[in-house]
């Protein structure tokens, strides 16, 4: 450790510790809001309840549709270097640096009322997905799914495939060597790729509003809730998003072996 400090120019100190308060201020500024006296109460109301109930279920749900579709996926992605392979990735990163909002907007278009999946879902089964609970997991998944993918596909591309290649040479099959050889060797990437993937729908704002809506009860979650108790109650703001904050550092603090290696 020493000799890493004397590597560091101390000409970059001033512009380094200006970089970690610009980092820390707003937090230091959210804690000195805090009404603590009344936050178990602003918590406790219905509103807060029914934002808090529909955020888990509907991140979870989201979560859950990660690992089923994006494990595959990043399975298929670890498998080559093709073209096809790249383009592919491009496709699954595009959510991850499009604005939220375009994203709503694009998969309203799609899974719409008159979108090009939408309109046949409504026509032929009478299913109508905007503004319902069902969008704000699609809506966030579309959003998290990224993220599980690629440190997923990061996990398989640095396992040891010796081990896979001895399980393959005594005898077993494809299947096998990925249910009983990978995926435990995977397990720490699959646990860093969930939480990620949790905790970035847990946050998901600008996609479900503009394709799920705002509906108190319904569509309205955690971070709908904090944008819609700004201007009404901006103590309840304040004490949302402290929730929001601790759950992302409990994110953080549960893959710390991973990113913060001693």
């Amino acid at each position: 450790m020493p000799a890493r400090n004397r590597d560091f120019p101390t000409a970059l100190a001033v512009p380094a510790l200006v970089a970690v308060a610009f980092f820390l201020l707003p937090l230091i500024g959210l804690l000195a809001r805090v009404p603590w006296s009344r936050a178990v109460d602003l918590l406790a109301t219905r509103e807060v309840l029914d934002a808090l109930l529909l955020s888990l279920r509907c991140s979870l749900a989201a979560t859950v549709l990660s690992l089923v579709l994006g494990l595959p996926l990043a399975v298929w992605l670890s498998s080559g270097t093709s073209r096809t392979h790249a383009l592919v990735r491009a496709l699954v990163t595009l959510p991850m640096v499009l604005p939220p909002v375009v994203g709503g907007v694009a998969l309203l278009l799609a899974f719409g009322r008159r979108g090009v999946v939408g309109a046949p879902l409504g026509e032929w089964f009478g299913i109508a997905l905007p503004f319902h609970p069902a969008a704000v997991v699609l809506a966030e998944a579309y959003i998290a799914m990224p993220f599980f993918v690629l440190t997923v596909e990061a996990g398989l591309r640095a396992l040891d495939r010796r081990y896979l290649d001895a399980a393959a040479t005594l005898g077993a099959g494809p299947w096998r060597v990925f249910r009983t050889v990978t995926l435990p060797l995977l397990a720490p990437s699959l646990r860093a790729g969930l939480l990620i993937a949790w905790a970035r729908a847990l946050g998901e704002f600008g996609a479900t509003i503009t394709f799920a809506g705002n509906l108190a009860g319904s569509t309205r979650s955690m971070p709908l809730a904090v944008f819609d108790a700004f201007e009404r109650s901006p103590d309840a703001a304040i004490v949302l998003s402290l929730v929001l904050v601790v759950v992302s550092a409990a994110v953080l603090f549960s893959l710390r072996r991973r990113w913060f290696p001693a």
